[in-house]
């Protein structure tokens, strides 16, 4: 925990950094008060959360569930009751920016439950709520719910065809054609040399060598011997563990200089048996 949480929850009653989390405009801080609130995660926050998500005022539900996504974080707290009320929060609510925040802490609850109610909303004219929808069936297995990801993988925003491609490439090992078509229509469709988008690409390029997909050697070729190469690429090239990798990798080693062991862990794996 950071100190400026421990001293938030060291020196501030629930009351007052709700009202201090209501008040602040800097998003950052808001969350360090939302995050004193989840650690100390007791039945007053709870609660406190409670009569939020019940409030007239959005702003007040959404920090509701902002606070009950991750109640009691190290250790989950009142996760059945968070449950309940995020669900039932998720029937009747209309604003865009509320149902994304009920999204994102279902997400964080990872219940199976919450597929079905999320399910209604992947459709939704508001990107928000697409947004909630993706990060609420991150790390889900359930067909529908991989169904809908590979649905969001090629939505309009961004952010939610990103959170869907990493999804279905990093957080699910299920391996089908669905998954993998999706991924690959990634790899071909993000613009290779803009750098937002290209992290699309990356997400798509792991989530193929996470599931040994040979089409991605030609281009993870291409790109380990560009002049612009990208960290996903080199964790690509460590799931991957293809031979064929091998030379790019070792005279990548000349430039490479991001010191977090990933290259070696790459060439390693995909050692020539001569090299070996």
């Amino acid at each position: 925990m950071g100190t400026i949480i421990e001293r938030l929850i060291a020196s501030r009653s629930t009351q007052e950094l709700i009202q201090l989390a209501l008040k602040e405009e800097d998003n950052d801080t808001v969350w360090n008060y939302v995050a004193a609130l989840q650690f100390r995660g007791d039945r007053e926050v709870l609660d406190a959360a409670t009569k939020l998500c019940a409030s007239r005022i959005s702003e007040e539900r959404q920090l509701g569930a902002n606070i009950l996504g991750q109640l009691g974080i190290p250790q989950r707290a009142f996760p059945e009751d968070s449950l309940a009320i995020l669900l039932e929060m998720l029937e009747k609510e209309s604003d865009p920016l509320v149902i994304c925040a009920i999204g994102i802490a279902l997400g964080h609850l990872e219940d199976a439950r919450v597929v079905e109610p999320l399910l209604l909303l992947k459709n939704h004219l508001s990107v928000d709520v697409r947004f909630g929808v993706v990060y609420g069936l991150l790390g889900q297995e359930n067909n529908c719910a991989i169904a809908a990801l590979i649905q969001l993988s090629s939505d309009p925003d961004f952010d939610v065809r990103n959170w869907a491609t990493f999804g279905l490439g990093s957080l699910i090992e299920i391996d089908t054609p669905a998954i993998r078509d999706a991924l690959w229509q990634r790899l071909i469709q993000e613009d290779f040399n803009d750098s937002k988008t290209y992290e699309i690409y990356g997400e798509a390029l792991v989530g193929l060598a996470n599931r040994k997909d040979e089409r991605i050697v030609e281009p993870l070729i291409k790109e380990l011997t560009s002049d612009i190469v990208g960290e996903l690429a080199i964790e690509a090239a460590e799931a991957m563990s293809d031979f064929r990798l091998y030379p790019a990798l070792v005279e990548l080693q000349e430039w490479w200089d991001t010191d977090d062991g990933a290259l070696k862990r790459a060439i390693e794996n995909c050692c020539l048996p001569s090299e070996c």
